[in-house]
């Protein structure tokens, strides 16, 4: 007598394990997908907070001009210049955590928010009225869309 198992006995095997993986997968993902709202909304708050610093200290200029000087086109490279510079703000920019993208779009003063995300970059900003949107399609589990938090 042979020892083994037999081809019915591996096919239930794999079958309650195929089970037992569509029941636990999707808690996996649910789980995956909060901690990255949660993420969105804690990289959301740095960013307005550090925006909100740079702006009193700076006679009511936020961060985006060249020179400081709200006449000219605000730029990501004068944002991340002004915040980073010695770490006074912001040690880095925050990725944005659905897509990992730093790359923020910066809108000029005359420019209006995109009606939708695209997920292109990790940000949105708009140095005019101080307002920043995480660059994300899609709602979270209250239909609260990524672009509104």
């Amino acid at each position: 007598m042979k020892k083994g198992f037999s081809l019915v006995e591996l096919m239930i095997v794999v079958a309650v394990l195929g089970i037992l993986a569509a029941i636990v997968v999707p808690q996996f993902q649910s789980q995956a997908t909060q901690a990255k709202e949660s993420a969105a909304k804690s990289n959301l708050r740095t960013l307005r907070g550090a925006i909100e610093l740079y702006t009193t200290q700076h006679s009511g200029i936020p961060p985006g001009y060249p020179n400081n000087n709200p006449t000219e086109s605000p730029s990501m490279d004068s944002f991340t210049t002004q915040m980073i510079t010695n770490g006074r703000y912001l040690a880095s920019i925050p990725e944005n955590p659905f897509n990992n993208k730093k790359l923020m779009k910066v809108l000029a003063n005359s420019e209006s928010f995109p009606a939708e995300a695209t997920g292109d970059f990790g940000w949105i900003y708009q140095p005019a009225t101080k307002t920043i949107r995480l660059d994300r399609t899609g709602t979270d589990k209250d239909g609260i869309r990524y672009y509104d938090y």
